[in-house]
């Protein structure tokens, strides 16, 4: 009768194969995240009256204000204006990265995002 459990005499050739690209995958992600960091991302709002540059780590590294958009009686649409350029510079660094990492992920929705576990 044939032994159950256990690989005796170390890993079969198909596991070996499976960690090492497991492994060369995870590189992979890793190279890619550095890339997507490095990353950035500008958007603008109120017809480029306002222009915000962030990072694919996300920090804020630029804001760009013209001197007409600058109005000491409505500093509220200055104000909103910042935040849709900030918003749009967001959305774009995260399709991005959501695009990139797709690849790695199969379309599971994310960084293990969907799985039972």
């Amino acid at each position: 009768m044939a032994k159950r459990g256990g690989f005796p005499g170390g890993m079969p050739g198909n596991m070996s194969n499976l960690m090492k690209q497991a492994q060369r995958m995870q590189r992979q992600m890793e190279e890619t995240t550095k890339e997507l960091e490095s990353k950035e991302y500008t958007a603008s709002a109120g017809g480029g009256a306002v222009s915000v540059t962030v990072s694919g780590r996300k920090e804020v590294t630029a804001v760009k204000i013209s001197p007409e958009a600058v109005d000491p009686d409505d500093v509220e649409m200055l104000e909103d204006l910042v935040m849709a350029a900030v918003n749009e510079a967001f959305r774009q660094m995260e399709e991005d990265s959501a695009s990139v990492m797709s690849k790695f992920t199969g379309g599971l929705g994310g960084m293990g995002g969907g799985l039972p576990f």
